[in-house]
Parts: C-alpha cells; sequence; structure tokens
C-alpha cells in the first residue's frame, strides 16, 4: 500500500472518531429542547439500542421523561422511525387493553356511572370501570395475553374508551348494595367469593349463581351464611335483650323490611343504660342483614360523609350517640324514605356528584335519641333494660350460639319474605301510618310468624310511647299542654303566644337555651310538634284575619285519648259512652295506652301524668282576654272522666 492510501485511512479513522453517539448527552439537551428527542439520527439510534439493549433504552426513556419528553408521543415516533408503527410500545398496550376492556358487558347505571360485568373463575362480576377492581381485572387480562405488565397511560386510555361506549353505545340497569329486586322477585347477594344470590318468590327461595339483578361490592362487606331451612325466627329471641314481646314483634318486622328492596325504611333507634347490651343488639341485626368488617360506626360530621357511608353500604349503624344534632336528624330522615345529596365536583365548575339512598338506620344511646317529631315518626324506638349479672354471658360464647344458628335465623326470615310477596297484595289497612309502606309489608309478612294483626298492635304502641317522648322532650309542647288543660280554645298573636307558654312554663325554663327566643322560632317549633300535638287532641292553626291580615295563632283542643274523651269510630253516631277509643294516630287498637289503666291518674289520690296548670283562671288570664268567653273543660256539664281526671 502506498504512502498516499495509509494517510487517507489513518485520516478517515480520525474522522470516524470525531463522529459522536447522537444519545450522549441527550437528556441534557432535551431539557432546554423537548424536540431534540425526535431527530431522525436520535430515532434511529433510539430504535437500535431499544432493539439491542432493552434495559439500557428504558434507563434513557425515563430520563428523557423527567426531562420533559412525553414517553408516549416518543413510542410513537420511534415505531414510526422504525416502520413498524402499530406494534410499539404505547399504542399497542393501549389498542391492546381497549381490545380486552371492550370484551367486558359494559352498561351504564341510570345516574349514569359506567360498569362493566366481568368473568372471573366461572362467575359473574360487577364493577365500575373506575374501580380497583376492574382495573386488577384488566391487568390481570394483560399479563395474560402479553406476559407484560401495562403502563399507567394505556390503562387509563383504555378505561377511558370503556366509559365512553358504556355512556352512549350500552344499556342502561341499576345496581344494587346486598339487596335487590326485578318484577316481583327479591335478591339477597349472600357476598360470597362465588358472587351467589338468594332468590325469594312467593312460593319460597333459593340460591343462584349470576341473578338478573346487578349487585357491588364494596370495602368492608362480609358474606351472609348460606340460609338453611327449618328454623324459626324465635331462635332469634335468645341472642337480643328485648324487654316486652312488642319490642321482639318490632325487631323481627324492622328485619323483614330491611331484606326488601325498597323503602322507605324504620330507623331502630336502641335507649338503655349501660350494661343493657345495645351496641350487640345493632351489631346482631346488622349481621343479618348486611354484615361488614366495622358494623358499628362513629356519626359522620356532615351530611355528605352520611351519603356516601349511604352509597356503600345497605345498613348504616352509629353507636353509643348522646344527642343527635338537628341537621343529623334531617338526614337520617332523608335517607329513611329515600333523599339525596349534591357536591360540586373536584376541579369543576359545573358538574355535580350525586348522592341518592334510602336505606334502614339503627342507632343506639343512652338517652332517648330520636326527639324530633319527624325523626321519632319514622322510627321504632325500643328501650332495653338492665342485664342482671347473673344472666350475662361472655360474649365469645354468645357470638359462637349465634353463629351457629344464624343459618337457620336467616331461612325463616326469608320464608317469611315470601309470605309477605304473596300476600302483599291482598293487605288492606283500616288506617295508613305515617310508615304506611312499612306496615303493609309488615302486615303481609306476619302471618308467617304471629297470628294476624300482631304487628299492628305493637306499631301502635309503640308509636303512642314515642308521641309522649317527643313531647314530654319539648318543652314548648309541655307548656302548651298546660295551658289548654283548662281551655278549648287560645288564639292572639306569636309573640302573645310565647308571652303566655312562657308564663306556664316557667322562668327556668323560658330562660333556657331550648327555648323559642322570639316569635319567628316559636312557630317552627309549634309546626314540627303540630302532629304530635294532633295526636293527644291539640291542634294548632296559624291564621290571617281581619282586613289588616294579621297573623294569628289558634289552639284548639278536641276529643283525643290524653284527655280522655270517648268517642265513636263511625262518625254519623256518636256516643259519649261508647267504648272503643282510638289513639289519633290513626292505628285502632283495643288500649292504645302505653301503661296500665291507672297510670293516667283518672282514679282518686292519683299523681296526674299532665302537670298543674300555674295559671289562673281564664277570665284573670291578661294574656287574651279572649279567653274568658271560652267555656273551660273543667266547668259543670263536663265528661266524668275528664273531670275526674282534673
Amino acid at each position: 500500500m502506498s504512502a498516499d492510501g495509509a494517510d487517507r485511512i489513518g485520516a478517515a479513522i480520525n474522522d470516524a472518531e470525531e463522529i459522536l453517539d447522537p444519545l450522549d448527552g441527550l437528556a441534557e439537551r432535551c431539557a432546554a429542547d423537548p424536540g431534540a428527542a425526535f431527530a431522525p439520527d436520535v430515532l434511529e439510534r433510539l430504535a437500535e439500542l431499544k432493539a439491542g439493549d432493552r434495559a439500557a433504552f428504558e434507563t434513557l426513556r425515563a430520563r428523557l421523561k423527567k426531562a420533559g419528553v412525553r414517553k408516549a408521543a416518543l413510542d410513537e415516533a420511534i415505531d414510526e422511525d422504525n416502520g413498524d408503527a402499530g406494534n410499539g410500545r404505547g399504542p399497542s398496550q393501549a389498542d391492546a387493553l381497549t381490545d380486552l376492556a371492550l370484551s367486558a358487558d359494559l352498561f351504564r347505571t341510570p345516574e349514569g356511572t359506567a360498569y362493566a360485568d366481568i368473568a372471573v373463575n366461572g362467575h359473574r362480576e360487577t364493577w365500575p370501570i373506575r374501580s380497583k377492581g376492574f382495573k386488577r381485572w384488566l391487568s390481570r387480562r394483560f399479563y395474560e395475553t402479553t406476559q407484560g405488565a401495562p403502563n399507567s397511560e394505556a390503562l387509563q386510555a383504555a378505561m377511558g374508551v370503556a366509559e365512553a361506549r358504556a355512556a352512549f353505545d350500552a344499556p342502561e340497569r341499576v345496581v344494587h348494595v346486598r339487596v335487590g329486586g326485578n318484577d316481583g322477585t327479591l335478591y339477597l347477594d349472600l357476598g360470597d367469593e362465588g358472587w351467589r344470590a338468594v332468590e325469594i318468590v312467593s312460593t319460597g327461595w333459593r340460591v343462584i349463581s349470576d341473578p338478573p339483578v346487578r349487585f357491588r361490592r364494596s370495602a368492608g362487606m362480609l358474606p351472609l351464611p348460606l340460609p338453611a331451612p327449618g328454623g324459626s325466627v324465635e331462635s332469634l329471641r335468645q341472642f337480643l335483650n328485648v324487654a316486652t314481646e312488642s319490642d321482639f314483634v318490632l325487631t323481627v318486622s324492622w328485619l323483614l323490611a330491611a331484606l326488601r328492596d325498597r323503602g322507605p325504611y324504620p330507623l331502630v333507634a336502641l335507649a338503655g343504660e349501660q350494661g343493657s347490651a345495645k351496641s350487640t343488639f345493632a351489631a346482631i341485626l346488622r349481621a343479618l342483614v348486611d354484615p361488614n368488617t366495622a358494623p358499628l360506626r362513629a356519626l359522620p360530621k356532615e351530611d355528605r360523609d352520611l351519603f356516601i357511608a349511604a352509597t356503600n353500604s345497605h345498613v348504616l349503624a352509629y353507636d353509643n350517640l348522646s344527642s343527635l344534632p338537628a341537621w343529623t336528624s334531617d338526614a337520617l330522615c332523608r335517607i329513611a324514605t329515600g333523599g339525596g345529596f349534591a357536591v360540586r365536583q373536584l376541579y369543576a365548575d359545573q358538574d355535580e356528584t350525586l348522592f341518592s339512598a334510602c336505606r334502614p338506620v339503627i342507632l343506639n344511646g343512652i338517652e332517648d335519641i330520636a326527639t324530633r317529631a319527624d325523626l321519632a315518626d319514622r322510627s321504632l324506638i325500643l328501650t332495653l333494660e338492665p342485664i342482671a349479672e347473673e344472666r350475662r354471658r361472655p360474649e365469645s360464647e354468645l357470638w359462637a350460639a349465634f353463629e351457629a344458628e344464624r343459618p337457620k335465623i336467616m331461612g325463616a326470615l326469608l320464608g317469611a319474605l315470601a309470605n309477605g310477596l304473596k300476600s302483599l297484595p291482598g293487605v288492606r289497612l283500616k288506617r295508613l301510618p305515617r310508615m304506611a309502606d312499612f306496615a303493609r309489608w309488615a302486615t303481609a309478612c306476619e302471618t308467617a310468624i304471629w297470628p294476624a294483626g300482631t304487628f299492628m298492635t305493637s306499631y301502635a304502641a309503640n308509636r303512642a310511647e314515642s308521641v309522649e317522648n317527643v313531647l314530654d322532650g319539648d318543652p314548648v309542647a309541655v307548656a302548651l299542654r298546660a295551658l289548654m288543660l283548662e281551655r278549648t280554645t287560645w288564639s292572639g298573636s306569636a309573640t302573645e303566644a310565647l308571652a303566655a307558654l312562657a308564663e306556664v312554663a316557667g322562668e327556668r325554663v323560658s330562660k333556657s337555651k331550648d327555648w323559642p327566643v322570639n316569635a319567628r322560632a316559636l312557630s317552627g317549633r309549634l309546626r314540627r310538634a303540630g302532629s304530635h300535638l294532633r295526636k293527644v287532641g291539640i291542634r294548632v292553626d296559624f291564621l290571617r284575619a281581619g282586613r289588616a291580615r294579621s297573623r294569628t295563632v289558634t289552639f284548639t283542643v278536641f276529643p283525643g285519648a290524653e284527655y280522655g274523651r270517648d268517642f265513636a269510630s263511625a262518625p254519623s253516631a256518636p256516643s259519649a259512652g261508647s267504648a272503643e277509643s282510638h289513639y289519633f294516630n290513626d292505628l285502632a287498637e283495643p288500649n292504645p295506652r302505653t301503661q296500665n289503666g291507672t297510670a293516667d291518674a283518672s282514679g282518686p289520690g292519683e299523681i296526674p301524668t299532665v302537670r298543674a296548670n300555674s295559671l289562673k283562671t281564664n277570665e284573670a288570664d291578661g294574656a287574651d282576654a279572649k279567653d274568658a268567653k271560652s267555656r273551660p273543660y273543667s266547668g259543670p256539664g263536663k265528661t266524668p272522666g275528664w273531670s275526674a281526671r282534673l
């Protein structure tokens, strides 16, 4: 070889050594210019690195992402430069995941939430598309198909496509929590690994797989036992500290209502001193309907959290309550009969997140909790007696015995539900109470357990006692009842009414925080207590009279059980001597009183249950001169029972 040839070869080698690898310093260059990663020579070199040294490629790719380069765009550019578009890392994962997601049975709820039915180990499961359950299933299917792990961007893209398909191209279905219904058939989600359910029809019940209704699972849900036939509801009595037969009837009736797919649901309010097994009572009730890892919880601090809890559980149970704030009482009323709550979505100006629910609720506390009239109207108030030391059982022993009996107790309850489905079309109540649908359903179910009429007798007595508890806990109602002891009517302005009631109540009560501070507050308190006052024979009317249309408040006494006035059930045939008496909640029963016949102080020497009237005679009452014209019941010619009572 000549000297000139050798020189040219040496120069070429030197020039080659000066050619830099386009990947050297790429991350630093991309920090200033993200587009540097998309230069043709860089893409070619990246493709070579990806094929030859995948670990080095992934390391460099992660550094480029930190420098501001979009990974999905870079992957797509590498694939296009390599002539292999559609099979690269980003688009291939997204496309594969999308195909897998669309293989599920997609649908949406009436609220617009996207769901998917997926096949897992031979059974069907239902998950929201944006839930962890669906995401785990999708990742597992991708791994089974590709033996690789999907990246989060591809997962989110696939779930977004599935959500859009569910919203616009899929059918609408209702999703239930624990209890559902379809065409007159009830379904109870057992909560087991096989996603089985109990199907209840008018002829009986059976355990099935893949029920026609959809259920979803939330955190904390526990499985119910497999129901067993041949049991009796009476087996439940030994585990509950019920004071009376009526309390047991109402407890079982609440369970039958809670196992139904529609409300309204009555609240169970448990009261009793320490050691009366209130918490155990509540936990056993929940274990028969909707067992959970946290069966009893503290009361939420705002209604948003309360409705979120109602969305994720069929039964709400709150433990060891001292009192209920007004907003909590109102929210529980909405949950018992069905209501909703709306809150603005995060990072959105116009969109709202809606929560709607109708759920059974259990409350327990030492004192009476349902003290507001609207909540008490929706409640079954049970007072538990203290348990003597010789009757106490270790908790572990009690729960072991209960678990042994729970399958048969469940079977007995399911049999009563089947009887309710069969009998409900023919149930006709003479009078409909506030929770009319609950009363009809319990009446339809009861003949599978007790004689007809057992429930209504117990329910009427409980409502009568509830009325007394609410009125006794309201100082305004107590003062009004005392005010009307010696008169039939009273009329005046709200300000005059407040003054008259304050005089009856006394300074200590009228200066307390529970007393209305002005006439407007008094009007609200009277409206809230109005329904319960009518049940004891006092009607409150707000009227406008005269040309000035001045507003007046009128109190009127009319015959009612609390005032000992007998009245016939048929309006066309009144009789002063009629032996039939109706409590004013429109529920007929032989004896609506909650105590024995002498408890109302109708006999000689008895102490009256209503406090003595602190006013003088009507004529001497300066609050309203019109009262002097009204004939008091305590005058001559009055009903004998009324006279003896006063």
